[in-house]
């Protein structure tokens, strides 16, 4: 192995594997659902969108239904 090298004759490539890792979308979410979020992020000590990641790879089902008033 050479002890120096010359970056500067290097060609790059992108990483292949970046798009399979993660896809960009946007979303539109009302300041309490962030809020929320960001709220379990200080309690925790991590990013939010870790907290958000974090309890999507849990797989909760949620129950979601419309009440009816009587």
């Amino acid at each position: 192995m050479k002890s120096e090298y010359d970056l500067l004759k290097m060609k790059s490539r992108k990483n292949p594997y970046a798009a399979k890792l993660k896809k960009s979308v946007t979303i539109r979410l009302s300041e309490d659902v962030i809020g929320y979020f960001k709220k379990m992020a200080e309690e925790t000590g991590m990013p939010y969108q870790f907290v958000f990641k974090r309890l999507c790879s849990q797989h909760r089902e949620i129950d979601i239904s419309w009440q009816t008033e009587r």
